[in-house]
């Protein structure tokens, strides 16, 4: 009876102190993006983790994988909604072909003319609206992360919509870019962000359009006779969980992690600016690259050869969210 008594308390402790370890092993929350680890998203993916970890004591463990190194862009999302990683930030062009077409908007020439009006959109009521639509795909969105606007780069000038005839560009999956590039008479191509450099090395595309800080850090400008800045378009991030996985978290933890997402957002939003800057500099001092900086007049000829896209946008997207984002423009500056 006494060694059945022992193996009894013995098990009990056995038990015990697996329950305890269960308990105490950390929620593994892995983070995959497609970009260099020192761009405005890769270190705010970082801040994230730091904060995150803090917040919730170590009960939750940010497992960050930079520059592609875990999915591909054109896999990612797919992985998320299988629940292969649970946590991204892919640009604002990724969800017109998962079905939520009202991103597309994001994409639309000169329909942001700059971070005040942006702020306006994606922290108001239609911010909100847009991230609720992720829901239906089984998706939760937690932020709006900035990268910047878009310049144009070639191994040739462009400085009037002409210049644009024939040239092969690289663009991400979107609607709204393909017509774009098409309305510039230009060939759009679309590619995987991590096989641009090679692609503009090899000449199996001539131009792409970028951010300063991902023209730099993905050395674009060392394979790119030509720079235009033309500010005519924005690249910005979603940040995204899956959104069974987020459901079932501990609400504690959840408020936790959010409350690290607001920071990290924070702090994404500040850098923004000062890394395109930084990277714009850096590029001039390089020489690899001649910047071209249009005239009132040239910026304008680019504007109007651009308003067909207004157009076959509105036909998916509709034109009373096109309207809303143009009054929100309108309200800025005024």
């Amino acid at each position: 009876m006494r060694t059945f008594a022992i193996a009894a308390s013995v098990a009990v402790l056995a038990f015990g102190l697996t329950g305890l370890a269960s308990a105490q092993s950390p929620i593994i929350i892995k983070f995959s993006h497609v970009v260099a680890t020192d761009t405005p998203k890769g270190k705010a993916s970082e801040k994230f983790k730091e904060l995150a970890e803090k917040y919730t004591g170590g009960k939750v463990k940010i497992e960050v994988y930079p520059n592609s190194t875990l999915y591909k862009d054109k896999e990612e999302l797919e992985a998320l909604q299988l629940g292969s990683v649970q946590m991204l930030a892919p640009s604002n062009s990724k969800f017109g072909p998962l079905g939520i077409r009202e991103f597309e908007v994001f994409d639309l020439p000169y329909i942001l003319p700059d971070l005040k009006t942006l702020r306006k959109v994606t922290e108001g009521p239609l911010g909100v609206r847009l991230l609720k639509l992720l829901d239906s795909k089984g998706i939760t969105g937690l932020a709006y992360w900035d990268n910047g606007f878009k310049q144009m780069s070639a191994n040739k000038k462009l400085i009037t919509p002409a210049d644009y005839q024939g040239v092969k560009f690289r663009i991400q999956s979107s609607r709204v870019l393909q017509a774009q590039f098409k309305a510039l008479g230009s060939l759009p191509q679309v590619m995987a962000f991590s096989e641009v450099y090679q692609a503009l090395q090899t000449g199996v595309v001539d131009g792409q359009e970028n951010t300063w800080s991902n023209i730099y850090t993905q050395k674009m400008h060392e394979v790119q006779k030509y720079i235009t800045e033309t500010n005519h378009g924005y690249i910005g991030y979603v940040v995204i969980v899956n959104k069974k996985f987020w459901d079932d978290l501990p609400v504690d933890i959840r408020d936790q992690l959010s409350k690290a997402m607001k920071e990290a957002t924070d702090f994404n939003n500040a850098q923004s600016q000062k890394e395109n800057d930084d990277a714009l500099a850096e590029i001039k001092k390089s020489g690899k690259s001649e910047i071209i900086k249009l005239t009132a007049e040239q910026d304008e000829a680019m504007r109007k050869a651009m308003e067909p896209v207004y157009k076959d946008a509105a036909s998916r997207v509709g034109q009373p969210l096109i309207d809303e984002f143009q009054k929100e423009a309108k309200s800025t500056t005024n």
